[in-house]
């Protein structure tokens, strides 16, 4: 089992930066995909970036893409998402999120594929 605790959420402007962080404890961190997820009152929980086992692979929504930058430190048992060009738009609570990997390169999109998560972190973005 996985215990993930989100940090680094806040009040920006838009235009502003702000990075994420994810500590993990319990099982070792590096045989577990990580994705970073969002969401905003009244919308569904959605996928924000992903990054693989190995951390040798990411993927991004379309809506983040070129903006955001997710990372992974296997050996501090720490990812983090770091945030440029915020938009009033990506207000959210964002949580991490931890899924099993047999594969290096694995990176799932769905959060029903994730088992662990964190307990979440605002991020509110004013225009």
């Amino acid at each position: 089992q996985v215990q993930l605790v989100e940090s680094g959420g806040g009040l920006v402007q838009a235009g502003d930066s702000l990075t994420l962080s994810c500590a993990a404890s319990g099982r070792t961190f590096s045989i577990y995909a990580m994705g970073w997820f969002r969401q905003a009152p009244g919308k569904e929980r959605e996928f924000v970036a992903g990054i693989s086992r190995s951390g040798g692979s990411t993927h991004y929504a379309d809506s983040v893409k070129g903006r955001f930058t997710i990372s992974r430190d296997n050996a501090k048992n720490t990812g983090s998402l770091q945030m440029n060009s915020l938009k009033p738009e990506d207000a959210a609570v964002y949580y991490c999120a931890a899924a099993p990997s047999y594969s290096t390169s694995y990176i799932p999109l769905s959060g029903a594929d994730y088992h662990y998560w964190g307990q979440g972190t605002q991020v509110t973005v004013s225009s």
